[in-house]
């Protein structure tokens, strides 16, 4: 049975990698040095193929030019925040920018519509809503840009398998229809 991605490309269940793949980015051992990752665990990939690493491990975003044998720190890169302004939001940064805004979250965790406890990923829409999957509250929160709160739109019941619950919701995408689907860990 072949499976179908969303770009409708037909991928058999018994396909095998060819041998002619590269390595863009870390490739070096696990470590903190700028040709080094550790745990990387998204990325990006833009026009120009620059490749946009989150290595979770060193807390920081990498930038891996085309061709590159070393990355560049766009953001984080300082250790671990400790503090309630640091953790448990999100935060955009611009090309340039060392601080970044917060978008979402950044009141410490909680569960108030201003509040996130453990974001896990982030999908930017064409109208740059961010979808948030928010793990430790088992929702998936929509910010509108310039909104002091966000939008619950999936989950927000508490932890569970009901059709209004989820559990430990990660990855989170939403399709040109404003259809929001969500890798459900916890369900399974």
């Amino acid at each position: 049975y072949p499976l179908r991605s969303p770009s409708s490309t037909n991928i058999h269940p018994n396909a095998r990698l060819q041998q002619n793949r590269i390595t863009v980015a870390g490739g070096n051992r696990q470590g903190n040095g700028i040709n080094q990752l550790s745990k990387p665990l998204g990325l990006y990939v833009d026009n120009d193929q620059t490749v946009y690493v989150a290595d979770q491990w060193n807390h920081r975003i990498v930038e891996w030019k085309w061709d590159a044998t070393s990355g560049q720190v766009v953001a984080g890169g300082n250790g671990q925040g400790s503090g309630a302004h640091q953790n448990h939001e999100v935060r955009r940064y611009r090309r340039g920018e060392s601080q970044g805004t917060v978008v979402g979250g950044g009141n410490g965790s909680g569960n108030r519509l201003d509040q996130l406890s453990y974001p896990r990923y982030v999908f930017v829409d064409r109208d740059h809503s961010v979808y948030v999957s928010d793990e430790g509250n088992h929702r998936v929160m929509k910010l509108v840009k310039g909104a002091k709160q966000g939008i619950v739109v999936a989950g927000g019941e508490g932890e569970g398998n009901g059709l209004t619950q989820l559990s430990y919701p990660y990855g989170v995408v939403v399709d040109q229809l404003g259809t929001v689907y969500v890798a459900d860990w916890g369900n399974d």
